[in-house]
């Protein structure tokens, strides 16, 4: 395997954005692999999910978003801490900033850093990148479930942590009425999954489990198409847990008979490359994908904080 670019770097070229209306004042937008969002019509307001990287990325989105609705943001939904879901929110003016209890202490605890690493990984995102004010801090969090009255017959926005995943704190929107839910990067269609902040073991058991559980009928992911029908939302979910537990069986096999990190991400990128490798950000996500695998396996509980150093140390160690 010779030397790739690091991460995403090299990858400079503009995606086509796609808004679908999925049902009456739901809205998704998808671009390519790139980050999704959406919004939901309440009576009176607007309830949007994440935030993109930057305020001028965001303000693109509001823009397409406006041919639709005028309705005032009340909440701004964040489903985890990456920088590239919520350093935007500040073009919302939103009253309330919604997450996790967990993301607003991860936020604390390694917001800085990881806004370092992820613009220097993926600088396309970070379009506009000085127009960050600062990291975005959640004015709401809640730890299990929080419903949102949408008003008249539009029914519930569910908000639910359904257990670790892609990181301590990742929620989903689910409105039961239309069958809709905004998952976040715990399920992806046709993108490659990003773990280096996970919890692998949880997520694809019990947490896609009570994600499948759900009984969706169109899914939004975090990155990739919408999926649409009980049978694309379920081969979504499927294949999101069969790219976890792939990783799960190629790094434990690899640490068992005593070989090395960089053994285990090559016997990890065969067995995914076939289904996976065409796939956006592939080769982006996986050696800080299993690195994140070795650790967790080697019983380090919670994922290391990535910094900019340390991302090129492992992108060196492993993808070359």
């Amino acid at each position: 395997m010779t030397a790739l670019s690091f991460a995403s770097s090299a990858d400079l070229g503009e995606k086509e954005q796609t808004l679908e209306i999925l049902a009456d004042g739901v809205y998704a937008l998808t671009a390519e692999g790139d980050p999704n969002l959406g919004a939901v019509e309440g009576e009176d307001f607007l309830v949007c999910f994440e935030a993109l990287a930057t305020p001028v990325a965001a303000r693109d989105w509001l823009a397409k978003l406006r041919e639709h609705t005028d309705k005032p943001v009340r909440y701004l939904v964040l489903s985890h801490y990456h920088a590239v879901r919520v350093l935007g929110a500040s073009a919302f003016d939103a009253d309330t900033i919604v997450a996790h209890e967990n993301t607003y202490n991860l936020i604390a605890e390694r917001g800085r850093e990881d806004w370092e690493s992820e613009f220097g990984r993926m600088p396309r995102l970070a379009k506009g990148a000085d127009s960050v004010p600062g990291l975005t801090w959640p004015t709401l969090t809640f730890s299990d479930r929080l419903t949102i009255d949408l008003g008249g017959d539009r029914g519930n926005l569910v908000l639910q942590h359904l257990g670790r995943g892609h990181t301590e704190g990742d929620i989903v929107a689910w409105l039961p009425q239309q069958k809709i839910l905004f998952a976040g990067d715990l399920v992806e269609a046709q993108a490659a999954l990003y773990t280096g902040d996970a919890f692998h073991r949880d997520w694809s058991t019990g947490t896609l489990d009570r994600i499948k559980a759900l009984g969706a009928e169109a899914l939004v992911g975090g990155r990739g198409a919408v999926s649409r029908g009980r049978e694309e939302v379920d081969a979504a979910i499927e294949q999101t847990r069969h790219f976890l537990n792939v990783m799960l069986t190629e790094v434990e096999t690899v640490q068992r008979r005593g070989g090395t990190l960089k053994e285990a991400f090559e016997a990890t990128h065969a067995a995914l490359f076939d289904r996976y490798g065409h796939w956006p950000i592939f080769e982006h996500c996986l050696p800080f994908d299993v690195s994140r695998v070795w650790d967790e396996l080697s019983g380090i509980e919670r994922p290391v904080i990535w910094t900019a150093e340390r991302d090129h140390e492992v992108w060196a160690q492993l993808q070359s």
